[in-house]
């Protein structure tokens, strides 16, 4: 049975925490294998003075829009400050931390270089080596397997906050092997690190491997079939077409009103890309791109797991999709994000270049 840093943390009673002054970074998705919040847990044990609160993008209910400003607010069941470090600061300020010994990280990442929550640890750690703070994070497998390790990386001008450092789309690390990376490479005044791992995880079991619930640890994260989509849906982001944002299956549909959904799908599955089937799919986004209208796409479904290939299959579903509409298809312009200026497209920070860009609008054929 696999246990999660928080159980390990558990079975030692809290030795690394004893009478320090903790602060806490996570979310819903922090539970030990009881289904027991970390916060919870963490503030009902005598022998942790639990003092502060910390929360990545979507806040610590994780409720929050994608890319939403989150402010800084009390915890309504302990009364600890909840500082939101996707809102006024993505780092921590001096003030934040002026009354904790230790910062704990504990929430779910998914393996992926543009999700969010290891960037705002990165931060974590460059806020705690200047200010003398220690960082404990409770690790968790990552639910793609320590095996899978794809992508490009990133060119230096397109670093931003989906992706601060040169690593792989997908980099097959833990969310704290990889803080671990990042403090000994990256951060100019490392941080005192302590990375408590899971117990009976191997690298190449995914998350149907392990046997733990999985729970959303974001709106647009709702089941683990998500994340084996993300690390290429997540692309389409960076387009006018919906990734389905507002419907009960975001990145695992692509649309737009302008599509015609069984055209698609057939022209998809001539391509034969292994491991996948397109299904003609009609809907209607609550929120985000084309909300309030009727798109039409289709749905992809892994058919096999052993040979998909999520990168090259949803950069293959843009690059058909910008073929057969050229007159409607179109990336999303440069924009301010909040976190960055708005000079470079969004695709081409997720992607990590503007060279796949630039070939889709060729029609040149893609790498895989």
């Amino acid at each position: 049975m696999i246990q999660n840093g928080i159980d390990q943390l558990q079975a030692t009673d809290f030795q690394i925490l004893n009478h320090r002054r903790v602060g806490l970074m996570s979310n819903p998705s922090g539970v030990d294998r009881n289904l027991r919040r970390t916060r919870d847990i963490l503030w009902q044990a005598p022998e942790v003075n639990l003092v502060a609160l910390f929360s990545p993008e979507h806040g610590f209910a994780a409720a929050a829009p994608d890319a939403a400003k989150v402010a800084s607010m009390a915890d309504p069941q302990t009364g600890l400050p909840i500082y939101s470090l996707y809102g006024e600061t993505y780092r921590p300020t001096e003030a934040m931390l002026q009354n904790v010994d230790v910062i704990v990280c504990d929430l779910q990442d998914v393996g992926v270089r543009f999700y969010t929550y290891v960037w705002t640890v990165s931060y974590i750690l460059d806020a705690a080596g200047e200010y003398g703070v220690e960082v404990v994070i409770l690790d968790r497998p990552n639910p793609l397997g320590g095996n899978t390790i794809a992508g490009p990386l990133i060119d230096e001008p397109y670093l931003s906050f989906v992706g601060r450092f040169p690593i792989p789309i997908s980099h097959g690390l833990t969310l704290g092997e990889l803080a671990q990376m990042v403090n000994a490479i990256w951060n100019p005044q490392p941080a005192k690190l302590t990375v408590i791992p899971c117990a009976g995880w191997s690298r190449s079991m995914t998350w149907d491997d392990t046997g733990l619930p999985w729970i959303p640890p974001s709106p647009a994260m709702p089941h683990d079939s998500t994340v084996q989509q993300y690390p290429g849906a997540c692309l389409i982001e960076g387009t006018q077409l919906s990734e389905g944002r507002g419907t009960a299956l975001p990145f695992e549909v692509v649309g737009a009103p302008w599509i015609n959904a069984v055209q698609l799908a057939d022209h998809l599955n001539a391509q034969q890309w292994p491991g996948v089937v397109f299904r003609p799919h009609t809907f209607m986004p609550t929120d985000s791109k084309w909300r309030g209208a009727m798109c039409h796409g289709v749905q992809v479904h892994i058919t096999d797991m052993a040979v998909w290939r999520p990168i090259a299959v949803w950069l293959g579903v843009i690059r058909e999709i910008c073929l057969l509409y050229s007159d409607q298809f179109a990336w999303l312009p440069p924009q301010s994000t909040g976190v960055e200026a708005g000079e470079f497209h969004h695709f081409d920070r997720l992607v990590g270049s503007d060279t796949v860009r630039h070939q889709i609008d060729a029609g040149v054929a893609l790498a895989t």
